[in-house]
């Protein structure tokens, strides 16, 4: 592979005695991953029903290796039912460092198309708020996407400049991921076309913008509350000296350890002017030293971990929900805070505790889309299908993988359901796939009628 010469100059220097081993791994094949949705099966459960063959990532627990060249997991049933996401391996190592606990506030700045963002979403389960911002609407859209696609509802999906999230967020989140945009340096051998958009734009291009993101994100961090950066670049301006910049700006913030894996190389404190010791705690990624592109990381804490008191829900007043709706949720055995409610012309959404005011910013969505009402009716929505667990709703018909029902439903196509229900039986059923959801049907003599989201179904 010809790789730009100032490029091979920069390496030689980085890697010294390596840089034969590592331009020797641009003739090895790239590596497949796929990470399991713990938010909807565990990965003991997975394996039991796994198709094809895996290999564990070792440095990552929900992480596997597949075959790309021969198998196409996105066009698998499973993938409709969110129960993994196809992911680089070694893009899977930010959001699985990040310390999210249930109930945080977790920022994903940078989300699109959501790959760290849907980590996130089931470290938290269903607790707390994610805030998922990608500036482009147009990513934005596969966020969100994706994020229902893994069942995750108390999220807000934003499309901002990040420095216009400060005022509406100062000190908000307990936790902060800025996988960061960057020159691509760490992805030449997976995409080649990586090499020509890095001779338009390189590293001093994307140090300026990356440096006025992380102190942004910086304001929008509790004190005490953790931030992890990230690149897939070598590029000492976009990642050390990064993270010494955001030092000098904000001493506060100190380099914390990460869990370790006998792969992953040292920061480099020698690249930076101060040459502070800490930044060896940072963590550098080379594809001939693991099985995975390149990558930086480095994990920070903003000050001293503060005892606070225990965030308690914020119930507001129990709100008087339209009967069609109310009938719905009898449906459901979860409970539901009515005071969550958000009903936004014939649109029902279900509202993450605590949020800040957001008039003037630009969502695409806020919490759960719950479903519309129609006329003297609710009609739910695919998002809430996928959020929902089959144990939780009481009409439901559940087909084996090997169904042709299942291919037909997820084509848009009506199903015969007469082996399956009573003459009597009618109304919404949430269609399974071996007892994990894919959307909703409206049961009508038998016959169910397809409400799989349009834009979703299977196209061969």
């Amino acid at each position: 592979m010809n790789l730009p010469k100032v490029f091979e100059e920069k390496m030689k220097d980085l890697l010294g005695s390596e840089y034969e081993a590592y331009t020797a791994c641009y003739d090895e094949p790239r590596h497949y991953g796929l990470r399991v949705n713990t938010a909807k099966i565990s990965v003991e459960d997975f394996l039991k029903i796994a198709p094809w063959p895996l290999e564990p990532v070792p440095w990552i627990h929900n992480g596997f290796y597949y075959d790309g060249d021969n198998i196409q997991p996105s066009k698998h049933p499973y993938y409709f039912a969110g129960l993994y996401y196809l992911q680089e391996p070694s893009a899977m190592t930010p959001a699985d460092r990040l310390p999210v606990e249930p109930g945080d506030r977790v920022l994903d700045v940078c989300a699109a198309p959501g790959g760290k963002a849907t980590e996130l979403g089931a470290k938290l389960g269903g607790t707390g708020v994610l805030a998922a911002n990608d500036l482009s609407s147009s990513r934005a859209k596969g966020l969100l996407k994706n994020l229902e696609l893994f069942g995750i509802g108390n999220v807000l999906i934003l499309s901002e400049e990040p420095g216009k999230l400060v005022s509406y967020f100062p000190e908000y989140f307990d936790k902060i991921l800025i996988d960061a945009p960057c020159s691509g340096e760490g992805m030449f051998r997976k995409e080649k076309k990586m090499v020509k958009a890095w001779e338009e734009h390189g590293p001093e291009f994307f140090s300026k913008i990356q440096r006025s993101i992380v102190t942004q994100a910086a304001q929008m961090l509790r004190p005490g509350g953790m931030l992890l950066y990230s690149t897939c670049t070598f590029s000492p301006e976009e990642n050390e000296q990064t993270i010494e910049y955001l030092l000098q700006e904000y001493p506060e913030f100190k380099i914390c350890e990460m869990e370790g894996y006998e792969g992953f190389a040292d920061g480099m404190p020698q690249v930076t002017e101060s040459k502070n010791p800490e930044l060896e705690k940072t963590v550098r990624i080379f594809p001939h030293r693991m099985k995975g592109e390149g990558h930086f990381l480095a994990l920070l804490q903003k000050g001293e971990k503060q005892e606070e008191g225990k965030r308690l829900p914020e119930s507001g007043k129990n709100k008087k929900l339209p009967e069609e709706l109310e009938e719905f949720l009898g449906h459901i055995d979860r409970k539901f805070d009515s005071s969550r409610m958000d009903l936004r012309g014939e649109k029902v959404y279900y509202m993450p505790e605590g949020l800040p005011t957001l008039r003037g910013i630009r969502f695409l969505r806020t919490g759960l889309l719950m479903g519309e009402l129609k006329k003297n009716r609710f009609e739910p929505s695919q998002a809430l299908a996928m959020n929902l667990k089959k144990e939780e709703y009481d009409q439901v018909i559940d087909l084996p993988l090997k169904d042709e029902r299942i291919m037909k439903y997820l084509k848009g196509e009506t199903l015969d359901a007469e082996d399956l229900v009573k003459p009597k039986d009618k109304g919404w059923y949430l269609i399974c796939v071996d007892g994990y959801p894919l959307g909703f049907g409206k049961l009508v003599n038998q016959m169910l009628k397809n409400k799989y989201l349009p834009g979703w179904r299977w196209n061969s």
